[in-house]
């Protein structure tokens, strides 16, 4: 029988709705981050780097994109014949077909893959994080404290906690209570949605709360562990980790892979992030353009100006374009003459000559101002914007647009433009 000391189960399924449009034919995991990587290959290639080399994903909502790039996993050398990288997306049983209801329902369904590796430890995982983080170290923390549970926790500011589900430790990071976002926090220990848990802990947990609504690690798994008598403790990570689940946050992970000394460095040697490549001519950059302080993905062509902001592969500037402060993501073309201010513009979308993005007062999104903020403009994925318009801040653009959508060629600051068909 096959034997593993620890495998990951990576939780990929999730929707990403505060990301709008972004999210609304991919999965979070799946968007594209840093001009040439994925949000999931930070915790893929955390896992490859940690010598963990059995990763379970786990997938639903709109997985295509992300199960075209995992594929078998040959980038982050999980292409193995025992273990490497598995896509788990749910699936039809003899007597019902169930959803993934819960972070925890995900795993119980998929109790036979776990066991089918006989592993003693199982690390969870969460696919839309930006961090380096070195799992064995964590490993070593569960093992030496005889822990049958640890949770990855990182301080935060004590204004915040409550945003977050807290630890509460002794001196010996042993964890004495915790409270889900609690009013006035006992502790600044934020939980990070990592665990590693011994399997036969888990496994019991998993079968014996099976029937609850939505079973999910936060509120049912780690009270019943707890409860139950198992040792919990709180591995405190102290490194960069980035959520970038709004976009404003996607943003600012975003713009803090440029700066000088970056916060979070993607060229470190000793520990790489991989990601699915492919065949790419190099970037080209015309005689007359300028590019300062970002970065450019592989077969670019930038006949433009391009300041402070992040461009994936194949992305077209056109002669007399001005960028700044954004980022714009594959295979995206930007016609001559545009100005792009604070602009977030998803995969092959198309701006034509003359536009101008990001301009005009700060007004709130007349439908989604939970969403739409902090100055963006928002471009989903495969849309036509067409030439000469002029678009405000916090707005959106989603579908193929024309002249007739923007009156007097403007659409104001705060207003939301989605065809019907694109949602």
């Amino acid at each position: 029988m096959i034997k593993k000391g620890m495998i990951a189960m990576l939780l990929a399924g999730g929707q990403g709705s505060r990301l709008g449009v972004l999210t609304s034919k991919v999965a979070k995991p799946a968007v594209s981050f840093g001009g040439k990587y994925r949000i999931i290959d930070f915790p893929l290639s955390n896992c490859i780097n940690s010598g963990v080399d059995t990763v379970g994903v786990l997938t639903q909502y709109q997985p295509l994109r992300l199960n075209t790039h995992i594929g078998i996993g040959i980038p982050w050398d999980l292409d193995r014949n025992i273990g490497g990288v598995t896509v788990l997306p749910p699936y039809e049983k003899s007597t019902n077909s169930e959803w993934y209801t819960g972070t925890a329902n995900a795993i119980y369904q998929n109790i036979d893959y776990i066991d089918s590796f006989n592993p003693d430890y199982v690390l969870i995982l969460s696919g839309d994080h930006i961090y380096k983080m070195d799992y064995e170290v964590m490993l070593n923390f569960h093992k030496e404290n005889n822990a049958e549970v640890t949770i990855a926790v990182m301080p935060v500011p004590m204004e915040e906690a409550r945003r977050f589900g807290i630890m509460i430790t002794d001196e010996n990071k042993k964890i004495t209570d915790f409270e889900e976002k609690p009013e006035k926090p006992r502790s600044n220990l934020a939980s990070m949605g990592i665990y590693i848990f011994n399997w036969k802990t888990l496994k019991d947990a998993l079968v014996v709360n099976a029937d609850q609504p939505a079973l999910d690690f936060g509120k049912h798994i780690i009270p019943y562990c707890h409860s139950h008598g198992a040792p919990l403790y709180a591995y405190e990570f102290n490194g960069y980790w980035k959520d970038v689940g709004t976009l404003s946050s996607y943003w600012e992970a975003n713009m803090e892979l440029i700066n000088i000394v970056p916060e979070f460095n993607l060229y470190e040697e000793y520990w790489k992030i991989y990601t699915r490549s492919t065949m790419l001519p190099p970037q080209y950059v015309a005689d007359g353009s300028v590019i300062e302080k970002s970065i450019i993905g592989a077969g670019s062509d930038i006949y433009g100006e391009v300041y402070n902001s992040v461009l994936g592969c194949g992305v077209t500037i056109e002669k007399g374009a001005v960028v700044r402060d954004s980022i714009i993501m594959n295979e995206t073309y930007i016609g001559r003459n545009c100005e792009l201010y604070k602009a977030i513009v998803a995969e092959n979308v198309r701006i034509n000559d003359n536009v101008r993005l990001g301009v005009g007062q700060e007004v709130p999104n007349e439908t989604d101002p939970h969403i739409y903020n902090n100055g963006m403009v928002t471009v989903g994925e495969k849309s036509i914007v067409p030439e000469g318009v002029t678009v405000g801040k916090n707005s959106v653009i989603f579908g193929v647009t024309t002249a007739e959508d923007y009156p007097n060629r403007c659409l104001a600051s705060g207003k939301t433009l989605i065809k019907a068909g694109d949602e």
